[in-house]
């Protein structure tokens, strides 16, 4: 189960999806971060442990795509779920190739969501405790 410790990265150019998504995951005990751009969410500090990204694809300026491949680039592997308004193969193969750990077709279903993040939280939790 996800701690208070747990991190969710929210990435969407649209305010509101930010709000809704951020009092979903807070009411799950989750700590949240919302940006309105991959570049904003560049220049903040990144926590890599027991956290994921929750990444749209269509935005001005940099895409999810943008950001999934500098985030290879840069060696930070953090699970990443897509959530995008298109919902064509080639977007899902896309945001898969890069890395993304689920896919969901907006408008998401709050608790396929929730348990999707609450997954990839506890996988990146238990990647990172099999270090030493």
């Amino acid at each position: 189960m996800a701690t208070k410790q747990s991190m969710v990265y929210v990435i969407d150019d649209d305010e509101s999806v930010r709000k809704s998504f951020a009092i979903l995951f807070r009411s799950a005990n989750l700590d949240v971060k919302t940006f309105p751009s991959p570049g904003e969410f560049l220049t903040c500090p990144i926590q890599t442990k027991n956290a994921c990204i929750l990444l749209d694809i269509r935005m001005p300026g940099a895409t999810g795509f943008d950001l999934q491949q500098k985030l290879s680039a840069m060696g930070i592997s953090l699970p990443i779920i897509v959530i995008s308004a298109s919902d064509d193969g080639q977007v899902r193969d896309t945001a898969r190739k890069l890395g993304a750990v689920s896919f969901f077709r907006k408008p998401v279903d709050d608790q396929a969501l929730l348990d999707a993040v609450l997954w990839a939280v506890s996988v990146a939790s238990k990647g990172k405790n099999k270090e030493k």
